[in-house]
């Protein structure tokens, strides 16, 4: 019983301090408890002073008959018939009777010490000492009382917990709004941002609701200029750079015209590179793909992908990679096209960063089974160079991003290959994760 009482007050901590309807309950119901005690307290100070200056005449005086009622000496059984008849205790003390009606001495005791602090010169309100030299201490019998039911505490109780069940439901609805403000947020911040959040209340709430939905509003339309706006230039550059293209392969291809012949060629080549790139960012950054699935071998793919990686790279030292595949992978339905600009720019991000890497890049293309049961496919590119620092990697597949360290800009790139290789990962509904092998770098693309 004692694990499941602690994660109980572990639940009950928790969600006071992450919840803020509990907060506000509780709030109420202490400020409702701080209130009446408050209330009860201030009362009883009030009428107890004004009940000692107004009762105790009456008090005494109704003592003193009841005293003269048991008599001098004192008779037990006109005691024993006095607390049959009123809910009193007798306490009789003397030289010839000792005698007590109820058990309870300990009430008289604090009925006694209750009004220790009247007037010193008078005696004890219910204590009378009669002419033969007897005490009588009088009380208030508390057995009836005891031995009635305590309904009322229940009563009591049960108010507090349905008083409470009704605060709480009442606080849930007057918070219902927060619940579509933060859905709300979510949607918009994964690039959803059709539909709105729902305004219910014309109260603070739901104007904070109205202005949440103006500024996604406003935040959509400047991503809708800003990828209209890259598009149109991507356009409008291919022209020009394929008449350049054009224009520079005509030139002799011997003399002293040859090396800035070469070096124009691979500087135009970098910008169809980044334009090419551009506008596929942004067609796959739309949030609706249309991917043109066709049943792909991914093994056969891979194969396809590292010969021509090889053919382009025949005179560089650093044009082999290590391809590992794993027999009887499953066909899944792909776009064709765009998972081989998957797997091309992660192979050559992991060549371009294995300059004197001790051994080249590898590729693993292996099953992959999800945690329903699928069968899907898992690839890893791992480089063998020096990696990137830690704070970097969170940020390595963000468009144009790149590292103040060996993967900078004089490594070649423009920071957008990782970036689009997330964004194929991810309208497949796949995943893309980065991390330092040490030494190296690890891609892991997980499809289906």
């Amino acid at each position: 019983m004692a694990k499941p009482e602690r994660r109980w007050h572990r639940r009950a901590l928790h969600a006071l301090g992450h919840s803020l309807r509990v907060r506000l309950v509780a709030l109420f119901l202490l400020l409702a408890l701080a209130l009446a005690a408050t209330f009860i307290f201030g009362m009883q100070k009030a009428l107890s002073v004004g009940w000692r200056e107004a009762a105790r005449p009456l008090v005494s005086d109704y003592v003193d008959r009841l005293v003269v009622e048991i008599g001098s000496p004192p008779s037990v059984e006109r005691a024993q018939a006095l607390t049959q008849r009123l809910p009193v205790s007798v306490h009789i003390s003397g030289p010839a009777v000792n005698w007590r009606s109820d058990t309870q001495a300990n009430v008289m005791a604090r009925y006694r010490g209750q009004h220790e602090d009247w007037q010193d010169n008078q005696p004890r309100l219910l204590s009378r000492t009669t002419a033969d030299g007897h005490r009588i201490d009088l009380g208030i019998s508390v057995t009836a009382w005891e031995n009635r039911p305590h309904r009322v505490g229940w009563f009591t109780l049960a108010g507090i917990l349905a008083l409470t069940a009704l605060a709480y439901a009442y606080v849930r609805r007057l918070l219902l709004p927060l619940d579509d403000i933060r859905a709300g947020a979510q949607r918009f911040g994964s690039g959803a941002f059709g539909e709105p959040i729902p305004v219910r209340r014309p109260d603070e709430l739901g104007q904070l609701a109205s202005d949440v939905n103006t500024m996604a509003a406003s935040i959509h339309q400047m991503l809708e200029a800003k990828r209209g706006l890259l598009l149109a230039i991507s356009h409008e550059l291919r022209s020009p750079l394929t008449r350049a293209r054009l224009n520079t392969e005509l030139l002799p291809e011997t003399g002293d015209v040859a090396p800035r012949r070469e070096a124009l060629l691979r500087d135009l080549g970098d910008m169809r590179d980044l334009v090419t790139d551009l506008l596929e960012s942004e067609r796959l950054g739309q949030g609706h793909v249309a991917l043109h699935l066709e049943a792909v071998d991914l093994a056969n793919l891979a194969e396809e992908v590292v010969r021509s990686l090889g053919a382009d790279r025949e005179e560089a030292a650093d044009s082999s990679v290590l391809l590992y595949l794993e027999p009887h992978l499953p066909v899944l339905q792909l776009d064709r096209t765009r998972m081989r600009l998957l797997l091309r720019n992660l192979l050559d991000n992991a060549l371009r960063h294995s300059a004197g890497a001790a051994q080249p890049p590898s590729l693993h293309v292996r099953r992959q089974t999800s945690a329903d049961g699928g069968q899907g496919v898992e690839i890893t590119v791992r480089d063998f160079g020096p990696g990137v620092d830690a704070d970097a990697l969170p940020h390595l597949a963000e468009p144009f991003y790149r590292p103040d360290s060996a993967r900078g800009r004089s490594a070649g790139g423009v920071g957008l290959g990782l970036y689009l290789c997330k964004l194929v990962a991810q309208a497949h509904g796949g995943s893309l994760v980065l991390r330092n092998a040490q030494p190296g770098l690890e891609v892991t693309v997980t499809l289906g």
